[in-house]
């Protein structure tokens, strides 16, 4: 599947657009990593038990808007973005959507 954050696809010709597709992941790290953060903020620079927390949220949340565009038949999505919000203390959400197309 295409996924592109483009509203068209180079050399290709949109037959259909489906609908609106969209994958969301909540995470929160637990209490060691929130320990980890807290020493790498200590000292400045790059948190890493955060980033990869966030790195495998938005990989979540567009393997399920894929998935919900496969469900719909589409071949492509177009125009993804991403959002990240924080949904309480210490948990983010990461919302992927996009418009599902079937590529003529």
């Amino acid at each position: 599947m295409i996924v592109t954050t483009t509203d068209f696809i180079p050399n290709a010709k949109i037959g259909e657009i489906i609908s609106i597709v969209k994958g969301n992941a909540i995470r929160s790290r637990g209490v060691g990593g929130h320990f980890l953060a807290g020493i790498e903020r200590a000292f400045g620079g790059e948190i890493t038990a955060y980033l990869k927390t966030m790195t495998e949220a938005r990989d979540e949340a567009l393997k399920r808007m894929e998935d919900e565009a496969t469900k719909v038949g589409a071949t492509a999505i177009i125009n993804v973005r991403l959002v990240t919000s924080e949904i309480m203390t210490n948990a983010a959400e990461v919302v992927a959507y996009g418009t599902a197309v079937k590529l003529a």
